[in-house]
């Protein structure tokens, strides 16, 4: 495929075959992957490829409860998991509020999961001391993540990125077997597509590309 249609048709993709994804496509994948670019060179980045079942079992255990303060959200109208404005929405509301399957099913569909970490020691947060939810350190890791759905798209796989289970991160951790000072990144459930995206649909680049100031005259399409 060429670059542009690969960047065109990435889609989010949540269900698969029963199709496998073979350890040496993978590292296929991961080989092409590796060429993102992260802080000062310092690649950081550990991947742990989980096929268990009984593991992918716990890993739905440990998601349900960020999924489902996300749902809960969602049906109320706000922004889930929104860093500015705070839930208006009581713990037992939340708790009483169903997994969505679609939020958990991919963990156990997918031909393999890949949980992106991060070392922390290897990573410049600028933002760090900032009164704000941290961003920064993300360019170190997300570059290889997007690489991975890109590389995996090209070879006819596909995924998506999901964090709901960094909400409990500790139980990750210990699941896995992740030390300090590594974090998490996202979790990729990658697999055979069921369908194939042929068109995305996005905000064209004159709503959020404005030129000179946030308030600047938008950049023609």
């Amino acid at each position: 495929m060429e670059l542009q249609d690969v960047l065109r048709t990435t889609a989010a993709v949540r269900k698969f075959t029963d199709e496998p994804l073979p350890d040496e496509v993978l590292a296929e994948i991961l080989e092409v992957a590796r060429f993102a670019p992260s802080g000062g060179n310092r690649q950081g980045a550990r991947i742990i490829v989980v096929r268990d079942r009984d593991t992918r079992e716990r890993l739905v255990e440990i998601t349900a409860p960020g999924a489902r303060r996300y749902a809960a959200q969602g049906a109320v109208r706000e922004g889930p998991w929104n860093p500015v404005t705070p839930t208006a929405l009581t713990a037992e509301q939340i708790a009483a509020t169903p997994v969505p399957a679609h939020l958990v099913e991919p963990i156990r569909t997918a031909a393999a999961l890949l949980v992106v970490c991060v070392d922390l020691s290897a990573v410049a947060a600028t933002d760090q001391l900032l009164d704000r939810v941290g961003l920064i350190a993300g360019a170190s890791i997300y570059p290889l993540a997007w690489n991975i759905l890109i590389a995996a798209r090209e070879r006819g796989y596909g995924g998506t990125f999901t964090t709901m289970a960094v909400a409990e991160e500790p139980a990750l951790k210990e699941l896995l077997g992740i030390p300090d000072p590594f974090a998490v990144a996202c979790v990729i459930p990658l697999g055979r597509p069921v369908a194939e995206v042929k068109k995305l649909r996005r905000r064209p680049v004159s709503e959020f590309t404005t030129l000179e100031r946030f308030d600047g005259t938008p950049l023609a399409d």
